[in-house]
């Protein structure tokens, strides 16, 4: 296509299927980005729908004051923008990686005189563009940056910043992600249970659903415990309680020749909290485990 760069806003480094869904989302709010991708074939469908491919990632970069870059991992991004010229950039580096990665990332644009945010997608490629979805961006790092690129950031989704350490972005995403899979072992491990008897995975669904849904004060209430440090006010169902009760599980799962792997690592963590000193921990609720995790 022929580049007009009058309505070039903004740069994409990346075309998999999250950076395709970002690029779209742009096009279709009438924007022409330039694009780049390591493999130059996956760029061709979006060039017939208006975006101007750069050859290289050095030619995307000179194009656009804004550089958005959505690869595979924090090497890839170190890989594709060496050597390039990123005097005055607004680099968004939206690709997974640890906070460790976003802070030394930040610093290293830093001394190549670019601006960065990182940012934590929170959202799968077929969220894009979908506001009714929910997904978000954490971003993290340069609050100028996010202030002035805000609105075209949040064309593809909804956007949360969560402060100028640069490895925040990533750290909530993972914090969220973590609780994610911990929820996703607890359901396995009740289809697991279930397998074979009959009950019906369909009519298991609703029943864990609501049972998770009533479960999710926990939330709210670990925060204040956390905070405060006081683990033993208004417990229901103490540690003791739950230490006691969790051997039922176990035995279980044995009976029913399922796996306890999923769960036996938070049971352990209760385990030793309880452990340490009965006497203090025995009544407090299961929170105070948390505290064991850090090293």
């Amino acid at each position: 296509m022929t580049d007009t760069t009058a309505h070039r806003s903004l740069t994409l480094l990346g075309l998999g299927d999250m950076g395709t869904a970002l690029a779209r989302t742009w096009l279709a709010a009438g924007h022409s980005p330039t694009v780049w991708n390591r493999t130059p074939a996956k760029a061709g469908a979006l060039a017939a729908e208006g975006a101007y491919v750069a050859a290289t990632a050095a030619d995307a970069v000179a194009a656009n004051t804004l550089v958005v870059v959505c690869l595979l991992d924090d090497a890839s991004v170190g890989a594709a923008l060496d050597g390039i010229d990123l005097t005055g950039k607004d680099l968004v580096n939206l690709t997974t990686g640890t906070p460790g990665e976003a802070r030394a990332r930040a610093a290293w644009a830093a001394e190549r005189g670019a601006r960065y945010l990182d940012g934590g997608i929170m959202a799968t490629p077929t969220m894009i563009g979908v506001p009714e979805a929910g997904g978000y961006v954490f971003y993290s790092g340069s609050r100028a940056l996010f202030d002035s690129s805000r609105a075209l950031l949040e064309v593809p989704t909804g956007s949360r910043f969560v402060g100028e350490d640069p490895g925040h972005a990533a750290l909530h995403d993972v914090a969220l992600l973590s609780a994610m899979w911990g929820m996703f072992a607890g359901i396995s491990q009740a289809y697991a249970l279930t397998e074979g008897e009959d009950i019906a995975p369909k009519d298991l669904a609703p029943l864990l659903s609501e049972w998770l849904g009533a479960m999710g004060f926990f939330v709210g209430n670990a925060a204040e415990r956390l905070t405060s440090r006081d683990f033993t006010s208004g417990v229901v169902s103490n540690l003791a309680m739950q230490v006691a009760g969790s051997g039922t599980m176990l035995r279980t799962a044995e009976e029913q020749g399922v796996s306890a792997e999923l769960i036996t690592p938070y049971v352990d963590l209760l385990h030793r909290r309880l452990a340490a000193d009965p006497a203090a921990h025995g009544g407090e609720d299961t929170t105070g485990a948390i505290l064991l995790l850090k090293r």
